[in-house]
């Protein structure tokens, strides 16, 4: 409902939770901010599972008495209720192609990328990661590359993901894309994506992940 107020349930150093402040930023709306550790478990805590997300994940975001999972859903929720920001276009193929690429964030990015590098700097690094996970580290680190190479071809063409400028897909695929390095890949291989990233961080309403 408008008026309810907005808070985030998330981890500061998550590119999930931070594409939804990214999104909030971006729109020119007020979010309260609760942190949890993800390896303290503070997530799956009897409290946690009860009251934010049975799924015990964040980020959530809270709208008055309700709770909205997943990270790119709650961005979607946020850039609707700005349509002055035109974060999400009006046309409709536009929209789909929007969605299009916030699906390909969470199905072939994020897993690959987001997960190398939640390992990487998790304690030990890549040398602590048990027997299954080192077997994964190829196919993770294959999957990081395909999807930063069709990024790639797509930004080489064009300023930014959609045709009609700046929007939702930009800002959802930002999150991670950004901090890739941190996942073991060389950004420099792809100066078409290093161009956006800068092109993307120099808009106006711009926040930092720290």
């Amino acid at each position: 409902m408008a008026g309810d107020p907005l808070i985030l349930h998330e981890d500061p150093v998550s590119g999930n939770c931070y594409k939804i402040r990214l999104t909030a930023a971006h729109a020119g709306t007020a979010l309260e901010r609760r942190g949890y550790d993800i390896r303290a478990g503070e997530t799956r805590t009897p409290r946690f599972l009860a009251e934010i997300n049975p799924n015990g994940r964040i980020p959530v975001l809270q709208i008055g008495t309700r709770f909205l999972p997943e990270s790119n859903a709650a961005c979607w929720y946020l850039a609707e209720q700005a349509p002055e920001a035109g974060l999400i276009p009006t046309d409709g193929f536009a929209r789909a192609d929007a969605l299009r690429w916030m699906f390909f964030e969470q199905y072939q990015h994020e897993p690959n990328i987001a997960t190398l590098r939640f390992w990487r700097l998790g304690p030990g690094g890549e040398a602590g990661l048990d027997a299954a996970r080192r077997a994964q580290l190829p196919a993770k680190r294959s999957g990081g590359a395909a999807a930063l190479a069709l990024m790639e071809a797509q930004l080489a063409r064009q300023a930014f993901l959609l045709p009609q400028g700046f929007s939702l897909a930009d800002i959802v695929l930002y999150a991670y894309t950004h901090v890739a390095e941190e996942a073991g890949f060389a950004l420099a291989d792809y100066p078409a994506v290093r161009a956006w990233l800068a092109r993307v961080a120099a808009r106006p309403g711009h926040v930092p992940m720290a």
